[in-house]
C-alpha cells in the first residue's frame, strides 16, 4: 500500500481545515472551486441530498471559443464565476457557502469569487454571518 507524502498530508490537512464549517448547512449550498494548472471549475453542491444543482467549467464545450479568445487564466476564473451565479439565480439560489478546497483564496480563486459575487450570490462566513 501506498504511503502519502508530506506534502499530500499537509495539502490534506489544509483542505480538510478550510472545509470544517463549510458543510452541512441546511439553507445554504456548497460553492465548490476545483483548479488545476490549465482550467478552473465550480460546483454548486447541496450536501443534504447529495446532488450537484450547477456547475461551471472551462472544459465546457458551449463556452470553449470564448475560453479560448481570453488572454489569461485569471480572466477564464472570472467568467466561470459569472457563468455559475448566473445558473444559480436562475435557480433561485442566492446564499451559499464559499468551499475553496484547500486553494490559498487569491488569485484566480478569488478572481472566481469575487466574480460570484460581483452577479448576485452571497457568501456566507466567518466574517459576515448574514
Amino acid at each position: 500500500m501506498k504511503q502519502l507524502s508530506v506534502k499530500q498530508i499537509r495539502n490534506n490537512r489544509r483542505r480538510n481545515r478550510s472545509k470544517r464549517n463549510n458543510l452541512r448547512h441546511p439553507e445554504r449550498l456548497r460553492l465548490v472551486v476545483f483548479r488545476s494548472n490549465k482550467n478552473i471549475s465550480a460546483q454548486l453542491i447541496d450536501d443534504f441530498k447529495g446532488a450537484t444543482l450547477a456547475s461551471a467549467s472551462s472544459l465546457d464545450k458551449k463556452i470553449k471559443k470564448k475560453i479560448n479568445s481570453l488572454k489569461s487564466k485569471t480572466e477564464a476564473s472570472i467568467l466561470i464565476g459569472e457563468l455559475i451565479a448566473k445558473d444559480a439565480i436562475g435557480k433561485k439560489i442566492k446564499n451559499v457557502v464559499f468551499d475553496r478546497n484547500g486553494y490559498p483564496y487569491h488569485g484566480r480563486v478569488k478572481a472566481m469569487a469575487d466574480s460570484a459575487r460581483k452577479n448576485g450570490l452571497k457568501f456566507w462566513g466567518l466574517n459576515n454571518n448574514d
